[in-house]
């Protein structure tokens, strides 16, 4: 598996882009003072910066922990991927089943900080497509040098999530209906070939081990 920063870069950009988010965090942002627009954008992408932190940190440990091989684990986040990217390769309605999600009629500053979280920044933004794919490049980085460059790459994603969140009105104006719709579907695309990658990966893994087993 290629372990460059362009490579983690571009597997985060696929799988913990807030593109999905945009609609419900428009919607709940709506009519809100300036204060707390940027309130509810801070809320999300620090919530999506602890997500991507904690299974880059404790992932694999959390594996170990219940006796989880690497293997395995890639194979099921293959799937879990796999699902997401015809997910979105299907989608035509890029937000707006998710704003059914986030009722803005009756809400407080204490809910509008839980709807921040969720489901803005879980699952929305990083879901658990993003925290297997962050296990899966952290267990493969087997170098100092290759964890820094995960690292790096986890802290521009937190940055693009931002801007993303500060610029939605204009990021969907821009693009509108049908650029939605295109951008989602080629992030659908590339998650797909990312979670078909982890199987792949994950299987010859465990074929390599096969004939190891039969000779002990």
């Amino acid at each position: 598996m290629p372990q460059t920063f362009q490579h983690y870069l571009l597997g985060l950009f696929a799988v913990a882009n807030n593109i999905p988010a945009l609609g419900p965090f428009l919607n709940l942002q709506e009519g809100l003072p300036r204060t707390q627009a940027r309130h509810v954008i801070r809320v999300a992408t620090i919530t999506s910066f602890l997500i991507m932190i904690s299974s880059f940190l404790f992932g694999t440990a959390v594996l170990r922990f219940f006796g989880i091989g690497v293997s395995a684990f890639q194979i099921a986040g293959g799937l879990l991927l796999g699902a997401s990217g015809l997910s979105m390769l299907h989608s035509n309605d890029p937000g707006g089943a998710s704003e059914k999600q986030v009722d803005t009629s009756r809400i407080n500053a204490g809910q509008m900080t839980s709807t921040a979280i969720v489901p803005i920044s879980l699952p929305l933004t990083t879901g658990a497509g993003t925290m297997s794919t962050i296990t899966v490049y952290a267990d493969s980085a087997d170098s100092f040098p290759h964890r820094m460059e995960l690292l790096a790459a986890m802290l521009v994603m937190t940055v693009l999530i931002a801007l993303m969140f500060s610029f939605a009105a204009r990021l969907t104006q821009w693009l509108g209906h049908v650029g939605m719709t295109v951008l989602i579907k080629v992030m659908g695309l590339f998650t797909l070939a990312i979670g078909i990658q982890f199987i792949v990966t994950g299987c010859i893994t465990i074929l390599e081990h096969i004939p190891l087993q039969l000779a002990s």
